[in-house]
């Protein structure tokens, strides 16, 4: 700051004030008239120059203005070492690293022959800009990896049909070290596109702490300029990874400048060297590329020390993070409602989810192996991942309870509940069985015939069974006839003087009354039968084996089919 100029007599008058009569600055400013600061500038001058009372008679005015304030261009220059920016700059990629800690470093190093502060962020600031304009950007190590596609494609040749199908290239770029990774793949798609980023992540052994992705679809939902929405399996596949994704703005290519020239360079150095070369495979493919990346790695900067791998193993890779114990596995997210049977398609199969779920939305994880589905962010069902299109993989516990109980029933446990009320009803269960093509299609009817031990007694319909057995009419029409005439009392039919009359030998030709009987009464026994609760049926299971087979008349059951 300038100082003001003053005459020699004030000059004069300020020296004497103050070593003659030890007045202050305040009393020599109010006593001169200037302000505390001029006095005090004059002061401190008069000090430097060691000046002392009373001044020579023969100073002259010019003589004490040059003692007090010398020309700066009468001084002898001080030669300055002019920092080694392009050290500085790599240092500054270092976590924690600021210019002014960087700054005080270079002081130390020159005491004497220093530039300011100030002057050093100049002259740092002119030297970045000899730079390339991608370079001008600063990444801290271990901070940033840019993932793109390159837009030209390589082509790859079938052996077999000579077919030409376009090879993607995929390229990812450290920012810090400029550390490049490259790799082919078929397609663009979502499942090439996570398989890209978990091998570029073991390729350089660590996870950085940001990816910077273009807003392809495979890896952006939604592109937006603040609030980007990203795929539900790449946001995923990132939380697995420790790491977060930050899009480039749409329209904005310097927001990932570092791969876009990533890009260039893969472009004039990889595939311009590969343009004469055939391809038969992928494999054959991403083996040339990585002999190319290699060279690309090891070859050294033109304005900057070292090289790509020299400065990732000095920079990025002690800054990253460290990979899981285990490989990512790709799983894909899909939306399915669940149908009225409590069941979600999902690839063709059904798969059982909670009853109380019916109607609405669920979202749905596809791995290899197995299929999880999701309510509000909570898992309700877990099943392995079927490829049988059109079948059903069912819970029993995610079913209603009367829907649970439906799929328990089996021959077997019919007969173990007839057997409860007597060896006659178990018989007459086993002939209705027996008249079905199926023994499911005659459920109903033993359950309308066990029903009917609850509205007469079991004693009852243990009689009525008897004597329907008698006369051939083993039908639950006959068996509720004779139960509501009151028949059950009345003792049983004799014939031929009192003896039973003999049976015919058994003959699959022989089919007997009986079974015009159940053709006459078939229709009506599906209507009439009652679908009583299971649940309320009483019975035991002391004559079922461990693995649940009945184990009193040696018939094998039927296994219950799934809803």
């Amino acid at each position: 700051m300038p100082v003001a100029p003053l005459s020699m007599h004030q000059l004069r008058d300020i020296l004497r004030l103050r070593y003659s009569a030890q007045l202050s600055q305040h009393q020599i400013a109010r006593a001169l008239r200037l302000s505390v600061g001029v006095v005090n500038k004059y002061l401190q001058a008069a000090e430097r120059a060691h000046l002392t009372w009373p001044l020579p008679d023969t100073l002259s005015a010019a003589a004490l203005r040059q003692q007090l304030f010398p020309d700066p261009t009468t001084c002898a220059p001080r030669e300055k070492v002019v920092p080694d920016f392009a050290q500085i700059h790599q240092e500054l990629k270092r976590k924690g690293l600021t210019r002014a800690l960087l700054w005080q470093e270079y002081c130390a190093q020159h005491p004497d022959q220093h530039y300011g502060y100030t002057q050093f962020c100049v002259l740092y600031r002119q030297w970045q800009q000899q730079l390339q304009l991608t370079l001008r950007q600063t990444h801290r190590a271990g901070e940033k990896l840019f993932v793109d596609y390159a837009g030209p494609t390589v082509d790859i040749i079938d052996r077999e049909t000579g077919e030409v199908r376009p090879a993607q290239i995929f390229v990812a770029v450290l920012g810090a070290s400029n550390y490049t990774y490259v790799e082919a793949t078929w397609t663009q798609s979502l499942p090439d596109w996570i398989a890209s980023h978990v091998r570029a992540f073991e390729f350089l052994g660590g996870v950085p702490q940001l990816i910077i992705p273009d807003n392809l679809k495979s890896g952006v939902a939604q592109a937006c300029r603040y609030e980007p929405l990203l795929n539900r399996t790449y946001q995923e596949m990132l939380e697995y990874y420790g790491t977060l994704a930050l899009p480039a703005r749409p329209y904005k290519p310097r927001d990932k400048a570092k791969v876009e020239v990533g890009v260039q360079i893969v472009e004039r150095w990889l595939l311009a060297r590969l343009r004469q070369r055939q391809f038969f495979s992928l494999e054959e493919l991403n083996e040339a590329l990585h002999e190319l990346l290699t060279f690309l790695n090891d070859k050294p900067f033109k304005k900057l020390p070292g090289s790509r791998r020299s400065q990732f193993a000095a920079l990025d890779q002690p800054a990253l993070q460290a990979l899981p114990t285990e490989r990512y596995q790709f799983a894909e997210w899909k939306k399915a409602r669940v149908h009225l049977d409590s069941h979600i398609e999902v690839a063709g199969h059904y798969y059982s989810v909670p009853y109380q779920l019916i109607r609405q939305e669920l979202e749905v994880r596809l791995t290899s192996f197995t299929v999880e589905v999701f309510h509000q962010q909570q898992r309700v069902a877990l099943h392995p991942r079927s490829e049988r299109r059109g079948g059903h993989t069912t819970l029993a516990a995610h079913l209603p309870s009367h829907h649970r109980a439906h799929q328990e029933w089996s021959p077997g446990r019919f007969l173990n509940w007839a057997l409860e009320i007597g060896p006659h009803t178990r018989d007459l269960v086993r002939l209705l069985l027996a008249a079905r093509p199926h023994p499911e299609m005659a459920y109903r009817s033993c359950l309308g015939l066990l029903s009917l031990a609850r509205r007469f007694s079991p004693v009852r319909l243990e009689n009525a069974c008897q004597r329907a057995l008698a006369l051939g009419a083993a039908t639950l029409r006959s068996t509720r006839s004779i139960l509501e005439k009151g028949l059950d009392a009345q003792p049983l039919p004799e014939t031929n003087g009192g003896a039973p009359s003999p049976s015919l030998p058994r003959h699959e030709n022989v089919r007997g009354a009986a079974y015009y009987q159940s053709l006459l009464t078939a229709e009506g026994e599906s209507t009439d039968a009652d679908a009583t609760d299971l649940t309320t049926l009483t019975h035991a299971e002391t004559e079922w084996d461990g693995a649940g087979l009945p184990t009193t008349n040696g018939t094998t059951p039927v296994a219950p089919t799934a809803l």
